[in-house]
């Protein structure tokens, strides 16, 4: 049997061609600055000893390891695919944080540990706000996505109050910071920050208060940008609508990230907040696309299945150790060899029933190959084993064509 299925995306549009490429959007480029993001990283080590502190500590938005992680896809992006911005934005933006890790790493040894006595210290200041761009350009990704065009020129007025915000913003943290070496009064905390930048009282005060206005701009900015896509989603179809549900599962997740990195496990929450441009880069790629319903259904389920796991595990060893008064090690270990059995028959029922909802071809496609199997134990007939087998084939798989070759001799 034989039977050719065609492509889950078809009809793909065809890739951004950019024509009369200056240097700015060239393969040279991306190389330039994929070099200095290793030096930059490289860097970090003898740094980090310099300050006394591990490479988690520095006082850029993202640890060192996250920074690189951004970095390989900005480079990937910027070199598969040129003409589309938001490789540009992700490799800059991965630069921007790498150069603000060693500038706080720096500021740190020098400000605090060795008071002034190391050379140039005053361009790790001016250079430690370097995570105020590669905030800017995280809050253009979900904007611009998948192509780097806005999503209709309605959109224009919104993107030129952000960049305006933001300009403003980061010019006002490069004024402060070189206002401090000018007098003379550097001051920086154990991450390597300006004391100076966060209060909203004092002779930089003005700076708290630029920044309490950009921040809920920022915020209302990726908001209504993902919320664009939301309704983008809706319309669409094809291939745009699996992008989009790469883009809104990883905004999902990595604010899922955010939240924890907020709630003070900032290492993991740090990886689950690379979901966010790990699937924007999938989705520009068009790798696969039609995997993402699998993804979704897999995710939940397992989500799922964890947490009724974990409530069903804490809830025997409160019964054993509370109820019961079981106060031996006993009683852990029954509670966990219980959730363990129970962990594969839950996965299965919580997985077809996310299935059904969230993945429901696959689904079906299972639930017809199952009844296939039930009604071949009781066919003897070859010519109507056949026929059913291609219509099987054709309501599960949907091939263009479907030929069945059988062997007289067997």
């Amino acid at each position: 049997m034989r039977w050719v299925r065609e492509g889950a995306v078809t009809g793909q549009a065809p890739q951004t061609q950019v024509t009369g490429r200056s240097w700015l959007a060239s393969s040279v480029t991306a190389l330039v600055l994929g070099g200095l993001l290793l030096v930059l990283i490289a860097v970090d080590v003898p740094l980090a000893r310099l300050a006394h502190q591990s490479m988690n500590a520095s006082g850029a938005s993202s640890p060192v390891w996250s920074t690189g992680a951004l970095g390989v896809l900005g480079f990937v992006l910027a070199w598969r695919r040129p003409g589309n911005p938001l490789g540009w934005g992700f490799l800059a933006a991965a630069v921007f944080l790498a150069l603000s890790e060693d500038a706080s790493f720096y500021a740190v040894a020098d400000y605090r540990l060795h008071h002034g006595g190391l050379p140039l210290a005053w361009v790790a200041v001016l250079a430690q706000p370097g995570w105020a761009p590669a905030i800017v350009l995280a809050g253009l990704a979900v904007l611009l996505f998948p192509d780097g065009a806005l999503p209709s020129p309605r959109w224009r007025p919104v993107l030129w109050v952000y960049l305006t915000m933001a300009g403003l913003w980061m010019a006002s943290a490069e004024i402060v910071s070189a206002s401090v070496v000018v007098g003379h009064d550097v001051r920086v905390d154990p991450s390597g920050n300006l004391l100076v930048l966060g209060p909203t009282t004092g002779p930089y005060g003005w700076f708290g208060v630029v920044e309490d206005v950009f921040f809920p701009v920022l915020a209302a900015c990726w908001l209504a940008s993902v919320a664009a896509q939301a309704a983008s989603y809706r319309r669409s179809s094809g291939e745009r609508r699996q992008q989009l549900k790469w883009l809104l599962t990883g905004a999902v997740v990595g604010g899922i990230g955010l939240v924890l990195s907020i709630s003070g496990l900032s290492l993991v929450g740090a990886v689950i907040a690379l979901a966010l441009p790990a699937s924007m880069g999938v989705a520009i790629f068009r790798y696969r696309l039609y995997e993402i319903d699998r993804v979704i259904s897999r995710t939940l389920a397992y989500a799922i299945v964890t947490g009724l796991l974990v409530g069903m595990y804490a809830g025997l060893v409160l019964l054993a150790t509370r109820i019961l008064s079981v106060h031996t090690p006993v009683a852990v270990a029954a509670s966990t060899l219980a959730a363990a059995g129970l962990f594969n028959p839950l996965r299965r029922r919580v997985q077809r029933v996310v299935d059904r909802r969230f993945n429901r071809a696959r689904y079906d496609a299972e639930q017809t190959i199952a009844a296939f199997a039930a009604r071949l134990k009781d066919t003897v007939d070859l010519n109507s084993v056949r026929d059913d087998l291609g219509a099987v084939v054709d309501q599960a798989l949907e091939p263009s064509h479907v030929s069945v070759w059988i062997n007289e001799r067997a």
